[in-house]
C-alpha cells in the first residue's frame, strides 16, 4: 500500500476528503499533522508486529558494533537486536553493544522501523513495509489521533476504540518478544 492509498482511506474515514483528490485534505492543520501522526501510528504497529531484518557484518577482533553500525548495514533504524551468532563476541549494555572477540562475519536477526514519513515524501512512490493485516488497522489508529481534539464530535473516541480493539486481532507470528538462555540447567 502507498502512502497515498493510505491518506485516501484516512480522510476517506474522517470525511475530509478533498473533492476529486481523495488523498488530499482541504483541513491545513490535518495536512500538516498526517507524517507525524502516521509515524507514530506506524511506529507503533511495527513493534507490535516486527519487521525483520538480517545483515552480515564482517568484523575484527577488538571491534564493537553498536545499534547505529547495524541500523547502517541493513539500511533501517533498528529498535531490537532479535540474536547475534557468527564471530565470537560479548554483549555489553544489556545487548546494544557488541565486542568482537575474533575476526569473521557477524549474523545479526534485528527488528526495525519503516522508513520515516515527512512533509517531502511522495505520497506516490512511499510503498509501507508493514504487513497486510496490520495495514488495515492503521488508519483507525490515524483517524484517531487526528480527531482526538475535535470536541465537536466523538468520531475521535470511536476510531481509538475501533484501533485498540484491531489491534488485539494482529497475527502474532512476528509479536513474540525474544530472550536468551544462558548456561544451561542442572535437572
Amino acid at each position: 500500500m502507498t502512502y497515498r492509498e493510505m491518506k485516501t482511506k484516512v480522510f476517506t474515514l474522517i470525511e475530509e476528503a478533498k473533492k476529486g483528490e481523495p488523498y488530499n485534505t482541504s483541513d491545513a492543520d490535518i495536512e500538516a499533522k498526517m507524517p507525524e501522526v502516521t509515524n507514530q501510528i506506524m511506529f507503533e504497529l511495527a513493534r507490535i508486529k516486527r519487521i525483520p531484518r538480517y545483515v552480515e557484518i564482517a568484523v575484527k577482533a577488538g571491534k564493537r558494533i553498536t545499534f547505529a553500525d547495524i541500523a547502517k548495514e541493513c539500511g533501517s533504524e533498528v529498535f531490537q537486536v532479535d540474536s547475534v551468532k557468527g564471530a565470537a563476541h560479548e554483549e555489553k549494555a544489556l545487548g546494544t553493544v557488541f565486542k568482537i572477540l575474533e575476526d569473521g562475519i557477524l549474523e545479526v536477526e534485528c527488528s526495525v522501523y519503516p522508513e520515516r514519513i515527512t512533509a517531502n515524501t511522495s505520497d506516490r512512490g512511499y510503498e509501507f513495509e508493514l504487513s497486510e493485516d496490520v495495514l488495515e488497522i492503521m488508519p483507525y489508529g490515524i483517524a484517531a489521533d487526528l480527531l482526538k481534539s475535535d470536541s465537536s464530535s466523538a468520531y475521535g473516541n470511536v476510531y481509538a476504540q475501533r484501533y485498540e480493539n484491531m489491534k488485539r486481532s494482529i497475527d502474532p507470528r512476528y509479536k513474540q518478544t525474544t530472550f536468551k538462555y544462558r548456561g544451561g540447567v542442572a535437572i
